[in-house]
């Protein structure tokens, strides 16, 4: 426990993370990357060259001072880091590297401001922090090996298929090469990939959602090719398994993990939304719904830039034509002419809160969506003016956790 003290002098230095915490994170990883390089093979390059590493982190260091007091909380947000941390392969003897290189970068953004007593109490509280996530991810760590089919680390799956699903989205179906059974898993759930890819100095994870339901014989991650962009580079990971990976190579995943389930126990109607490659935990959820033949009433609703980057719609489509109550609904920003021919879609330009009030037919439902995190912050903000209950309300950031908190006009930007 902390002491009075110690408390009083963490919650006054909220204002200070509030002004310089993304300085404080850019600094942390610099001195953690520069001493212990190894960790360069545990991190998401892009993440950090992008500063979303940097956010999440000030992010996340803010909110554990404000309730310091009560990180009871904040319990919720470290569950899902802690995921993120299993399925990775955090381990318990990196906390002190990790509190190391934090303090000394409070101590130099901050200068003479960080005084003794200041590094001291956030010493005390880091500590504190630290045993939290380890506790919680060590008992994730235990249930991931120990259930049936379950292991530890990382294990060889082969491509047993690859199918090009959209031009930029190709799903991969992973079978064990031991021969050995795999773990069930919660629709909405990932794994990681940890590659080494020739001409790369390190080895790169990535964290993929598994786009089909529980039960199979085979694990699938539908990838979207990550392409350069003037605002960033190519995904290196992305690129090579759509371009260098074919059936008969081996990946090395571990279990699977994550908190952005379905609630299967639910009774509620529920309502799947879904942006670009947004839709592969959806499609995960729809699958488990349509195989344990739920009776909810299921509405999926999906945006894409037009058909050429629509993925798995005859799939859905012929999920949803064996499911009793269940529609789905399609949302084309800019459709091809063949796509008007076809009359392939059913909204034109994006979703809005009309065409959502038609298609959706019982607002006293669950609400699951995911995708860019423009799109994520407009479906929110249109859940929030219907009325929707916030405990009613799930999303799924894909990398470090953000904000929904966009300006509305970032909505518009394409759904691939």
């Amino acid at each position: 426990m902390l002491s009075e003290k110690t408390i009083s002098i963490i919650k006054s230095t909220i204002p200070v993370l509030e002004v310089h915490g993304v300085a404080i994170t850019k600094r942390f990883y610099q001195l953690l990357f520069a001493n212990h390089p190894e960790l360069m093979n545990v991190f998401n390059h892009a993440n950090q060259r992008q500063g979303k590493q940097q956010a999440a982190l000030a992010n996340a260091v803010y909110a554990a001072a404000q309730y310091i007091d009560k990180l009871e909380t904040i319990l919720p947000a470290v569950k899902q880091i802690a995921h993120k941390h299993r399925s990775l392969g955090v381990t318990a003897d990196q906390y002190p590297i990790v509190g190391q290189n934090l303090l000394q970068a409070i101590k130099e953004v901050l200068g003479d401001a960080a005084t003794d007593e200041i590094i001291h109490a956030w010493a005390e509280a880091y500590g504190v922090i630290a045993s939290v996530f380890i506790s919680v991810e060590e008992e994730m760590y235990q249930e991931a090996e120990q259930q049936q089919g379950g292991w530890a680390g990382y294990r060889a799956f082969r491509v047993e298929r690859k199918v090009q699903e959209s031009s930029v989205i190709a799903s991969f179906y992973l079978v064990p090469q031991d021969g050995g059974s795999i773990a069930s898993f919660k629709p909405g759930q990932y794994v990681s990939v940890k590659m080494d890819i020739p001409g790369e100095k390190n080895t790169h994870i990535r964290q993929y959602s598994l786009s089909d339901a529980p039960g199979k014989p085979y694990y699938r991650i539908s990838v979207k090719r990550e392409d350069t962009l003037p605002s960033k580079p190519a995904g290196v990971v992305s690129v090579y398994l759509h371009e260098k990976v074919k059936e008969g190579e081996v990946l090395w995943l571990s279990a699977p993990a994550g908190d952005f389930t379905l609630a299967l126990e639910e009774t509620r109607p529920v309502v799947l939304i879904s942006g670009g490659v947004g839709l592969t935990p959806m499609v995960s959820m729809l699958n488990t719904l349509a195989d344990t033949k739920a009776s909810r009433q299921v509405t999926f609703i999906h945006a894409a830039l037009n058909g050429e980057f629509h993925a798995m719609k005859q799939q859905v489509e012929e999920t949803v034509s064996r499911m009793s109550g269940a529609s789905v609904h399609w949302c084309y920003e800019k459709p091809t002419a063949t796509d008007r021919e076809l009359d392939a879609f059913d909204q034109e330009g994006y979703i809005d809160l009309p065409w959502l009030q038609k298609v959706i037919p019982n607002k006293d439902a669950v609400f699951y969506f995911c995708g860019p995190v423009p799109f994520m912050a407009h479906i929110n903000r249109l859940l929030i003016q219907w009325n929707i209950p916030a405990e009613h309300i799930h999303y799924e950031f894909f990398g470090p956790s953000g904000s929904l908190d966009q300006p509305s006009e970032q909505a518009a930007v394409p759904q691939q």
